[in-house]
């Protein structure tokens, strides 16, 4: 048993959306999890006798949660960065076969161990800005054996790092070549076929896809999202990221967890989703990288009591982020967040959007997931641009 003390808290544990702070703080921490917190002068007697560590008045918040990623890949895109300044759009990288396919020829290359190798440096840039958690999607295979591969690296990134991993199977993603004039058989054969095989391993944690002019139709993603169903696995999705094709209120019918990107979202996709509790993962490292200039619907979201989580995004072509830190600071300045929106965003409300009900605030019996800050208010952690103000990190009650 071990007591922090001298800290101030930001609990993250107010749904009005301040930061339910406490300012002369402690908590308790026993095996994996919280006892207690409060404020110091109310400390119980019965902890009395806890190993004491005073943290010298430091900030203390949940463990930071990235709740979208694509950190598993091969190869890079930097050349399609640079088209992209020479004016070509997104639509036709991908349509001259660059985009997610060049990511896809690059991970079908790589074997696990070499995948493994290259996301490792990217997870220890999340881990160092105190990231406990985050979730790892397939989707640069698109072949049965290939998705697979991406989700066991993501399992061994879990055992290698003293950090948790969500995994997606995410292979309704792009259609890829061999499969130009099958789209029935690739969703038979490889979607479905693989998410059977995938579940039967236990290596998928839920379900996404990509709904866009580009990739798949709603009506093909609710035939996954049905199979997902079935075999008990929650499901999310890619959604009005360059147009509305109304794939936010199709996920929130299926119950979804999350609607990730959301710049073209309608009113429907706000009510729907607000009505079935799905949360809006805003991901403005894409927005940024793409140049794109229609907001998502912040204040739509506001107004329906919409969850409103932030993630990095990170993937080699259209998001190349690491920095969560950097990803709250881009909720503020491009999309109006106010920085308890944004520490929100990669807390409690990320917590949520991944299903996880045991972190993302600061209270007890929650797993002690920590990030201990050197700041003097929650808001500098928004604010600064570029600059990592961690002190420690807490993983399951151990500092690490």
């Amino acid at each position: 048993m071990q007591l922090l003390s001298n800290a101030r808290i930001a609990t993250m544990a107010d749904e009005s959306g301040g930061y339910g702070e406490i300012g002369q703080g402690a908590l308790v921490i026993e095996d994996s999890r919280i006892s207690w917190v409060g404020p110091e002068a109310d400390l119980p007697a019965r902890y009395a006798g806890a190993v004491r560590q005073d943290l010298g008045g430091r900030l203390v918040t949940p463990g930071l949660i990235d709740c979208h990623t694509h950190i598993v890949f091969g190869g890079d895109r930097a050349r399609e960065f640079e088209m992209r300044l020479e004016g070509a759009s997104y639509e036709e990288i991908a349509r001259a076969g660059g985009g997610i396919l060049s990511s896809v020829n690059a991970t079908r290359a790589a074997d696990e161990a070499a995948l493994l190798a290259a996301a490792l440096p990217r997870v220890d840039h999340l881990i160092a800005e105190g990231v406990t958690t985050i979730e790892i999607k397939s989707g640069y295979g698109l072949t049965v054996a290939d998705e697979l591969k991406m989700l066991r690296v993501a399992r061994l990134i879990e055992a290698r790092r003293d950090i948790t991993v969500r995994t997606t199977w995410l292979a309704a993603h792009a259609l890829p070549p061999e499969y130009r004039d099958d789209r029935a058989g690739y969703i038979r054969g490889v979607v479905i076929a693989g998410m059977d095989a995938g579940h039967t391993e236990d290596l998928i944690d839920a379900v996404d896809g990509f709904c866009e002019g580009i990739a798949f139709s709603r009506e093909e993603m609710a035939a996954i999202f049905d199979h997902a169903g079935r075999l008990g696995l929650p499901v999310k999705l890619h959604a009005e990221q360059l147009s509305d094709l109304h794939g936010a209120a199709m996920a929130a019918e299926h119950g979804a967890i999350s609607a990730d990107h959301l710049e073209w979202l309608g009113q429907d996709g706000v009510e729907a989703m607000a009505a079935s509790g799905t949360v809006a993962v805003l991901l403005p490292g894409a927005f940024y990288t793409l140049r794109e200039t229609k907001l998502p619907p912040v204040q739509a979201l506001r107004d329906a009591g919409v969850p409103i989580a932030l993630a990095t995004d990170c993937n080699p072509g259209t998001s190349p982020l690491t920095s969560l830190l950097l990803t709250m600071n881009m909720g503020a300045t491009l999309f109006r967040l106010t920085p308890s929106e944004c520490l929100a965003g990669v807390t409690r409300h990320a917590a949520r959007a991944l299903g996880l009900t045991d972190r993302g605030v600061i209270a007890p019996d929650l797993r002690a997931d920590l990030a201990i800050w050197d700041v003097r208010h929650p808001a500098e952690l928004t604010y600064r641009i570029g600059f990592n103000p961690l002190h420690s990190r807490i993983f399951g009650g151990d500092f690490v």
